[in-house]
């Protein structure tokens, strides 16, 4: 199976180290950020690997190269100009194999997702779009009133509310591949609501194991308190 991997994204809110080295390039432990997921695909049994590339792009394929030192075969698409999540599939068809799924994910992920499952969860559910989502926790750092008209009948002390989020990981079929128009910037939501509207399957896999995103400096040290060999399995 193949993987379209989006690693070209300003990498704003890591500023100011972003302005030097792209976000896919900073070092979590002893390895880039990129390299520990492009290990763990591997691990999977995915070595056919698209990097969707913009920002600092030739910084990436430099450090990439191929992927033949990483036993897995690298090549990228670039975006001109943004594209969204969904758009580089456009980009990344003539790459793609005939009627084949492929999965499309952030490149600012670490993760123990088994993806040969979720895999074969989306083929069991002949699905045009798998959504791979986790369980996120919000509080409330209010009180929350329970009203009935004027009368106050109940206070919640910063009540907490768990909503299934994504998780930046998609399988997609080649059916909604094709969807995607080219060179026009398109969201995984946009997709995901156009597959629906044309009579497609859009479902929602639960991711259980260990993932984060890491969008900020803290969730680098978050993911460092936790340990390396939690958050990306043992090191080398």
């Amino acid at each position: 199976m193949q993987v379209i991997i989006l690693a070209g994204g300003l990498g704003t809110r890591l500023r100011p180290y972003t302005f030097i080295v792209p976000k896919p390039l900073l070092p979590l432990g002893n390895k880039a950020l990129l390299d520990h997921l492009i290990e763990h695909l591997a691990s999977c049994g995915i070595r056919d690997v698209i990097l969707a590339v913009g920002y600092q792009a030739q910084l990436v394929r430099a450090y990439f190269g191929d992927g033949s030192d990483r036993q897995v075969t690298i090549r990228y698409v670039e975006e001109t100009v943004p594209l969204g999540t969904a758009g580089c599939l456009a980009l990344a068809r003539p790459l793609l194999g005939p009627d084949e799924s492929v999965f499309v994910m952030n490149g600012d992920i670490v993760t123990r997702l088994d993806f040969g499952e979720m895999a074969r969860f989306h083929a069991r559910e002949r699905a045009d779009l798998t959504i791979g989502y986790v369980h996120h926790t919000y509080q409330s750092p209010f009180g929350v009133l329970e009203m009935e008209g004027n009368e106050i009948v109940g206070v919640r002390e910063k009540p907490s509310y768990v909503d299934p989020v994504s998780a930046g990981i998609y399988c997609v079929s080649s059916r909604a591949v094709a969807l995607v128009p080219p060179n026009v910037a398109t969201t995984m939501p946009e997709m995901a609501l156009q597959i629906r509207a044309g009579g497609g399957r859009v479902v929602g896999y639960q991711i259980r194991e260990f993932w984060r995103a890491l969008e900020q400096t803290e969730h680098f040290e978050e993911v460092m308190d936790i340990g390396l060999e939690k958050a990306v399995g043992k090191q080398t």
